[in-house]
C-alpha cells in the first residue's frame, strides 16, 4: 500500500508574519497500471528559478508530468515496490510514460523498460529501503541514507529487493552543455 504524506505549507500573512497556509495530506498522486507498483507524490512545483516563496497559495494540480517545468523545479517522493521481474517482461515503458508527458525521455531497447533520460538535474535521497539505479552499462545500489545526483544520464530505478523503496526527488530544469546535446 502507498505511503500516505502529510504536506505543511507555510507563507505569509497581510502583516508579513510567517504562517502555515495549508496542513494536510498530499493529494496530487499518480499510481497506474502501466508502471505498477510506482507510486509518485507531488508536493510543490515551481515554475521559475530563482522560485517565488510569496503569492501561490497553491502550484499543483493539472496533468501530471514526470519532468519539471522549462525553468522551474517540482519536489516529490516515489514509492517503488519489489518488481516482478515476470511482470516487468510485459511492461510498456513508453506508454507509461506517455500518460506522464514523456515518452520522448524513453530510452528505446533498453535493458529495463523504464529506462529513460530528463533534461534535469535530480537531487534524490533514499528514505527507506534500498534501490538499483541502472545505467547504461553499469548499476548502483542505493540504500536508505544515500544521496544521488541525477545529471540528465539514461537511468532506471529498480527494486530488486523485498521491501518498499522511497525516494525524496528534487527535479531541476537543466540544459545540455553547448555541444553536449544528443
Amino acid at each position: 500500500m502507498a505511503k500516505s504524506f502529510r504536506r505543511v505549507v507555510t507563507g505569509h500573512d497581510e502583516n508579513g508574519r510567517a504562517i502555515c497556509v495549508s496542513d494536510s495530506t498530499a493529494t496530487d498522486i499518480l499510481q497506474r497500471p502501466n508502471r505498477p507498483g510506482v507510486t509518485l507524490t507531488n508536493f510543490w512545483k515551481c515554475e521559475t528559478t530563482p522560485a517565488e516563496y510569496d503569492g501561490a497559495e497553491e502550484t499543483l494540480g493539472g496533468p501530471f508530468i514526470l519532468h519539471p517545468p522549462k525553468g522551474g523545479s517540482v519536489f516529490r517522493v516515489v514509492e517503488f515496490e519489489p518488481e516482478d521481474p515476470e511482470v516487468l517482461k510485459t511492461l510498456d515503458g513508453k506508454a507509461a510514460f506517455a500518460e506522464m508527458g514523456a515518452d520522448a525521455n524513453i530510452v528505446e531497447d533498453a535493458r529495463h523498460p523504464f529506462m529513460h533520460r530528463t533534461d534535469s538535474v535530480d537531487y534524490a535521497v533514499i528514505l527507506s529501503g534500498e534501490i538499483v539505479m541502472l545505467l547504461d552499462d553499469s548499476e548502483v545500489l542505493l540504500k536508505a541514507g544515500d544521496v544521488c545526483v541525477q545529471r540528465g544520464t539514461n537511468h532506471a530505478w529498480s527494486n530488486q529487493g523485498s521491501e518498499s523503496c522511497l525516494i525524496a526527488f528534487v527535479l531541476v530544469d537543466a540544459v545540455a552543455k553547448a555541444g553536449q546535446e544528443d
